[in-house]
């Protein structure tokens, strides 16, 4: 029988039959396998090693080593070591992916994390985090952080979205919450973003009318995200636009 590690409402997770209805309040987290394979997970991903057999009624393992953070339709969830790795060498991280389209498999933000592994400075909580729908636990995209905190500052890296979830409002709601799950941190002051400035477009006329490139389209797309996730902007400089959030 195959089996899922489970979420509720409250951050608490259980061991669950695959295939058999949800109890109320539950959500997947995408992690599902053996039994005994999810056992093994559960026993790596938490600190306490508990685990929860199937049950009728769910009980929960406690302190998980992972952050997972509930959005409304998101669950925003730090990646294992094994998923960046995956992700960055193109081969899915073994993830369910929204439509199944791997064309656009989002990889900067996992070789970052990747490189940070390798120099020995990654922090937990402080990487890549998957971007995952609550409705069916397919990811949609990836975000994350440039390593831990500075001076009280802790940065937002890149974030990327499959093709087929953009222009849906999942950055803005992923932005919001490990945003504000960063400034829950202790010594973190503000969450910093920064965005390449977009250039004036050239006066469009009749024949020729002004269309962004990809890569400006992207930035604006990105600017756009932050700033409903409430991030104010400062002035410009270095090509840059800095957004920050404080308290």
């Amino acid at each position: 029988m195959t089996h899922a590690v489970i979420v509720s409402n409250r951050q608490r997770y259980a061991l669950w039959p695959s295939g058999t209805e949800l109890p109320a309040g539950w959500h997947l987290t995408g992690w599902s396998g053996a039994e005994q394979t999810c056992l093994d997970l559960i026993a790596e991903l938490w600190d306490d090693g508990s685990f929860t057999p199937p049950r009728q009624a769910p009980r929960v393992a406690r302190r998980p080593s992972l952050v997972l953070l509930a959005g409304a339709r998101l669950w925003v969830r730090e990646a294992r070591a094994d998923e960046a790795r995956s992700i960055a060498a193109g081969d899915g991280g073994g993830l369910n992916w929204a439509e199944g389209n791997r064309s656009s498999l989002p990889q900067a933000a996992a070789h970052a994390h990747c490189a940070a592994l390798d120099a020995g400075t990654h922090r937990p909580g402080w990487g890549l985090y998957l971007l995952m729908r609550t409705a069916d636990a397919h990811v949609v995209g990836t975000m994350g952080f440039r390593g831990p905190p500075r001076d009280g500052a802790a940065e937002l890296g890149g974030f990327e979205l499959v093709e087929q979830a953009r222009g849906q409002g999942f950055a803005g709601e992923a932005l919001d919450e490990l945003a504000h799950w960063a400034l829950r941190q202790s010594g973190v002051r503000e969450v910093v973003a920064r965005v390449p400035a977009v250039p004036a477009a050239a006066s469009p006329t009749a024949l020729s009318p002004a269309m962004p490139s990809p890569a400006s389209a992207g930035h604006l797309a990105a600017r756009r995200a932050l700033e409903r996730a409430r991030f104010e902007p400062e002035p410009e400089t270095d090509g840059h636009v800095r957004y920050v959030l404080t308290h």
